[in-house]
């Protein structure tokens, strides 16, 4: 029997691989993606090899896998569109999982591209080989084990849709990783390739494109999608709910999309509803002219821990967006009025409830949900002005006493509670704002009541301390204007090999570094009680010096000794360019002492104001 040639090279060649990969890249960049994240490797080689040579995309180098995957899921929030993040095979591979949980549950749009052994040498002891089919389980919107690569033209076109699909699943609703793996058998490299002492064009035509000769189709799939929207009638029916309803909050979660202010303050002012605005919310800042009125509550973390205040505002109705709030006291404020009608807005299959407090959820997009609820509830008129002017009150009365906050500083260290006042004042209107988790946020959240236009962003998907160096870094590369990071000593030092970032890509980032050698947030939790067990199981000091460290990776250091030079020191940073970080030392037992001082003065402030209404 006669047996023909094939017309491709045979499955996993250089050849063959080049091809494959080539339109996998083409199916990718087509998708939307137009930068990638790598960390060197040997079997990787091809893939960065592919994405060189397509020319279209925008290669990011690290070292630090953790770190590169922080890094690219920073990128993907600041420019909501995936980004690739390529890594070889083994514990390289393992090392993306803290940054794709984060994406998860952030809803960031991650493409996760992993290097592998053929199956020939999986599972037989070969070194750097793991199991890595669905390695990240649950945590990815869709993985594929992709075949060894192939030119047939079926298997051309397979890595060009799955390329993107890829791209498509990772953006759309919601958003999240998606994770391919791909087995590499060797060699690695195209003979040519290396007789060419690895000069090669970038933009090369890709095989998986239209004209190549090969009848792999009409090029990328062009995926399409549109938002939920909900049906007129369902519409109606919820603004007449809400219209009902006396006495109703609007509570707005950690969310990134800035055209919802306006259409959020024309419903609120419709119903006479305060706007309880998360620190990271896109919305505590300057309200469009005619919409003054509608009160815009910023200090409720404070306010809302005094009993007899959270009693007096039980509200009628409480209507949700976003993610949950960073604040305890409101999320607790939520579960403790469980007989209150309770809608969340989400995109489907969203499910952003912890509390199992919601009575009606609504997938719905939320900024075209709320055009189309302030548009039906416009003519009416609210049916209590004096709900709305208590919060408002509250939210005057509190803010009086948080203005003062720092009083009290003992010599030789800042109070924490006063880093946000003194800094956004400093930044631009198109500047960014990364904050790290722990105690950062959460003083962002009582101390910051915004009046600027700047945009906040923060990895409260899982809430770890981990990688915001490079997230930050990420952002910073993605974003035209300048960029700040606050973030505590033990995060800090958490991710400071993503400090390389800012020394390979030249990017301008200002660090606001809290440094109270530990654990900060510790000291205002019951472990705080335990005594000579405290420090060294929670407290965790290290006694760092982060001065060395900053100036290895090319960075400028300044210690802030008191708040002029805090400003002086942040202003430079943002102004110029380059890697800044400016420490501010605290006290942890100093500290928390004078943020309970602080709730008590707002506690004896805001009781009078509850306690004169009827």
């Amino acid at each position: 029997m006669i047996q023909l040639e094939p017309s491709h090279p045979p499955a996993g060649s250089p050849d063959a691989t080049a091809q494959y990969l080539g339109a996998l890249m083409d199916g990718l960049a087509g998708g939307g993606l137009r930068h990638l994240v790598f960390c060197p490797g040997s079997r990787s080689t091809p893939v960065l090899l592919a994405a060189h040579r397509h020319g279209g995309l925008r290669l990011w180098q690290h070292v630090d896998e953790r770190s590169a995957a922080f890094f690219a899921l920073g990128m993907a929030k600041v420019l909501a569109e995936p980004v690739a993040v390529l890594a070889t095979s083994g514990t390289a591979a393992a090392n993306f999982l803290p940054a794709v949980v984060e994406a998860r549950y952030s809803r960031a749009p991650l493409i996760l591209l992993t290097a592998d052994r053929p199956r020939e040498l999986r599972d037989v002891g070969a070194a750097q080989t793991i199991d890595q089919v669905n390695l990240y389980g649950s945590h990815v919107k869709w993985a594929v084990d992709l075949p060894l690569p192939e030119a047939s033209p079926r298997l051309l076109r397979h890595a060009l849709t799955t390329g993107c699909r890829a791209a498509a699943l990772a953006r759309e609703g919601p958003p999240g990783p998606v994770h391919l793996n791909l087995p590499l058998r060797e060699p690695l490299i195209p003979r040519e390739l290396l007789e060419a002492g690895g000069r090669v064009e970038r933009g090369l035509q890709g095989a998986g494109r239209a004209g190549d000769g090969e009848g792999t189709g009409p090029g990328a799939v062009q995926v399409r999608t549109g938002q939920p929207v909900l049906d007129e009638e369902t519409v109606a029916a919820l603004a007449q709910e809400l219209r009902q309803v006396e006495r109703g909050v609007v509570v707005v979660g950690p969310q990134e999309d800035g055209a919802l202010f306006k259409p959020l303050l024309r419903l609120a002012g419709a119903l006479g509803w305060p706007i309880l605005a998360d620190p990271l919310s896109q919305l505590r800042r300057p309200r469009p002219e005619g919409f003054e009125s509608v009160p815009l509550i910023t200090t409720y973390d404070a306010f809302l821990r005094v009993p007899e205040v959270a009693k007096r505002l039980a509200p009628g109705g409480i209507l949700r967006l976003g993610a949950a709030p960073v604040s305890k006291a409101l999320n607790l404020y939520l579960e403790r009025h469980l007989g209150a009608p309770q809608w969340v807005v989400d995109q489907a299959p969203g499910w952003r409830d912890p509390a199992q407090v919601a009575s009606h959820v609504l997938w719905a997009e939320p900024r075209r949900l709320v055009e189309a609820l302030a548009q039906a509830l416009e003519d009416g008129s609210p049916a209590d002005p004096g709900w709305a002017e208590l919060w408002r009150r509250l939210e005057a009365t509190t803010a009086a006493v948080l203005a003062q906050s720092g009083e009290g500083e003992g010599e030789g260290t800042l109070f924490e509670g006063r880093v946000f006042p003194e800094l956004l004042p400093l930044m631009p209107d198109d500047g960014l704002l990364v904050v790290g988790n722990s105690m950062p946020v959460r003083d962002l959240d009582t101390f910051y009541r915004g009046g600027k236009g700047v945009r906040v962003l923060g990895n409260r998907g899982a809430s770890g301390i981990d990688g915001l160096v490079s997230t930050a870094l990420g952002a910073a590369a993605a974003w035209p204007g300048p960029v700040a990071l606050v973030v505590g000593d033990l995060s800090f030092y958490h991710d400071l090999n993503g400090l390389l970032a800012a020394k390979l890509h030249g990017l301008r980032l200002t660090v606001v570094l809290i440094h109270n050698d530990g654990g900060g947030i510790f000291s205002f939790l019951p472990q705080a009680e335990l005594g000579p067990l405290f420090e060294p199981y929670w407290g965790t000091p290290t006694g760092l010096d982060f001065a060395p460290a900053v100036a290895m990776y090319g960075g400028r250091w300044v210690a802030a000794r008191d708040w002029a030079g805090f400003r002086q020191a942040v202003a430079q940073g943002l102004a110029g360019d380059g890697l800044t970080v400016v420490e501010v030392r605290s006290d942890r037992a100093q500290n928390a002492a004078l943020h309970r001082a602080l709730w008590d003065r707002v506690a004896r402030a805001v009781r009078p104001v509850v306690a004169e209404e009827p």
